[in-house]
């Protein structure tokens, strides 16, 4: 079987060959792994609307820094996963309805050193049914596929404002200090 030259299709495709035996061009193998990321980002959000924090958990390297900025149970830093996932079920109890709607993503950088922006609204219900929404952007930095970097940020007034809500209705964990890497 001979082998296509130089833009002639693909086997199978109507896509011009970059190349005499069909291996994708480095802007071609960019364009696929930006999608791969931004597939896997969606799929997160997705999973937190269905209450399920494990696929996030389990997107994170083993060095990693988890960041939600402001002066609430939510802010604060942390550097291992025994301090994110009792962060992730805080914010279960807090705002157990809570509902990402992503606006955009962007995704540069190649799988040893990417940057993502997830731009997004939320929406959940206090514990007396009332309404409200926040809207904000997760900044990551991922090394091989994995997370070695998220931080939010979003309007922490509005924030502050909904936990001080939460805790007067008696959602105790929306009172509490912040989760934060023990000393």
């Amino acid at each position: 079987m001979a082998t296509p030259g130089p833009g002639a299709p693909c086997a199978g495709t109507s896509r011009p060959t970059s190349s005499t035996n069909c291996v994708p061009s480095e802007g071609e193998l960019r364009m696929i792994y930006r999608y791969v990321v931004e597939r896997k980002l969606r799929n997160a959000f997705a999973a937190l609307n269905r209450g399920d924090h494990g696929p996030v958990l389990a997107s994170f390297g083993p060095q990693v820094e988890h960041v939600f900025f402001g002066d609430h149970a939510l802010a604060g830093a942390r550097h291992h996963m025994d301090s994110i996932e009792p962060w992730y079920a805080r914010l279960r109890r807090v705002l157990p309805d809570l509902r990402f709607d992503i606006e955009s993503i962007v995704v540069r950088g190649m799988p040893w050193n990417t940057v993502a922006l997830v731009e997004w609204r939320d929406q959940f219900s206090l514990k007396n049914g009332a309404r409200r929404g926040n809207q904000g952007v997760h900044a990551l930095r991922l090394k091989w596929g994995k997370v070695v970097s998220l931080r939010v940020y979003c309007d922490t007034q509005v924030l502050a404002g909904v936990l001080r809500e939460q805790h007067a209705l008696g959602v105790a964990d929306a009172g509490l200090a912040p989760i934060v890497d023990a000393a």
